[in-house]
């Protein structure tokens, strides 16, 4: 497997943005509904009456270039899925707050019934790249005075502690290896909700854990008893 973080540039002004709806999101809305809406009308018509049934919840990170409905070639209702920063699924938590990825859970499990959970990481993850710099001293200010990102990916912490640090590692070898532990480690916190460890001992639900490799295009599955990725699929 190889990863490694982006070099982020000089970042240009920003220009004017039309105040319109995009055009690009124009266009393809019109090359669905010529193509693929034209193909599966039928499928979308039974989705709207009898209502999603997906198999798999995918939970994954909400970087533009690692859709999971792309990767796995889904079609309409097949998956449920669930993005965040650097596809982190907390702990279990019952404090009264928000918790947007826990109530996603929470449906997919108790709702949809779903029979297995996905937890898919990929290489050169920006959330994770952000908790590599931090964890080495490269960090740069927050991107804002709320400081969000730096606060979600703090739920890294207990990852940087289980991994092998050295100080010879490349950034790209580090980032990996944080990558990787990140998906063991959302795939342990999924097992502190009670709707999954229940099922989980009636063998009635699967935990699996995924790595796309953006550059190459290969995705590794995790063995689940070793929880070491194995090599790619294909």
């Amino acid at each position: 497997m190889t990863s490694a973080p982006d070099d982020k540039s000089a970042k240009s002004p920003r220009e004017i943005v039309d105040p319109g709806f995009p055009r690009k999101l124009v266009g393809g809305y019109a090359h669905f509904r010529k193509n693929r809406l034209g193909r599966e009308k039928e499928r979308y018509e039974q989705l709207a009456e009898t209502g999603q049934k997906p198999d798999t919840m995918i939970i994954a990170c909400c970087d533009s270039r690692s859709a999971p409905e792309t990767i796995f070639g889904a079609a309409p209702g097949e998956m449920f899925v669930v993005r965040n920063v650097a596809n982190i699924m907390p702990p279990y938590e019952n404090d009264g707050d928000y918790h947007g990825t826990s109530a996603a859970l929470e449906f997919a499990v108790q709702e949809l019934r779903v029979r297995h959970i996905v937890v898919m990481g990929h290489g050169r993850c920006g959330g994770v790249n952000a908790f590599r710099k931090q964890m080495t001293g490269e960090a740069s200010e927050p991107l804002s005075p709320g400081d969000f990102i730096g606060k979600w990916i703090s739920l890294l912490e207990p990852v940087a502690q289980k991994v092998e640090y050295t100080g010879a590692e490349t950034a790209a070898e580090l980032q990996l290896k944080l990558e990787e532990e990140s998906i063991r480690q959302s795939i342990e916190h999924l097992k502190t909700f009670p709707c999954v460890s229940i099922l989980l001992d009636r063998k009635q639900i699967g935990l699996h854990g995924a790595w796309f490799d953006i550059s190459s295009g290969e995705l590794w599955t995790m063995d689940e008893d070793s929880g070491v990725f194995e090599k790619p699929l294909g």
